[in-house]
């Protein structure tokens, strides 16, 4: 928690085009954003999730394998329905409160 995870995302949707407001899908579980492309760009927050299983009625399948960018806060809550082809971005804070970012494919 507050590692900067929607920070994260606020700054990748902006640099993708997204001119509204983002921000985390704590409550709805995604939010969906425009692009200035005309893109459509998906934000996910799994915190809430209790067992997996959950995600099923969302139809997660048409969101992770379509064409469009899915952003996903907490997904060790989803282990097993992330795509084999996800990167892994890791946030953590040091001892001195740094963030270390590291990306894992």
């Amino acid at each position: 928690m507050g590692a900067g995870k929607t920070t994260l995302i606020k700054i990748l949707c902006q640099e993708l085009g997204i001119e509204e407001l983002t921000n985390s899908p704590t409550f709805s579980i995604v939010n969906e954003y425009l692009s200035n492309k005309n893109e459509t760009i998906y934000h996910f927050d799994f915190y809430r999730i209790e067992v997996e299983e959950e995600v099923f009625d969302m139809g997660y399948e048409d969101y992770f394998y379509g064409d469009s960018y899915c952003f996903i806060e907490w997904p060790e809550m989803i282990p097993n329905l992330l795509p084999p082809n996800s990167v892994k971005v890791t946030i953590e804070l040091d001892a001195d409160n740094n963030r270390i970012i590291s990306v894992a494919h």
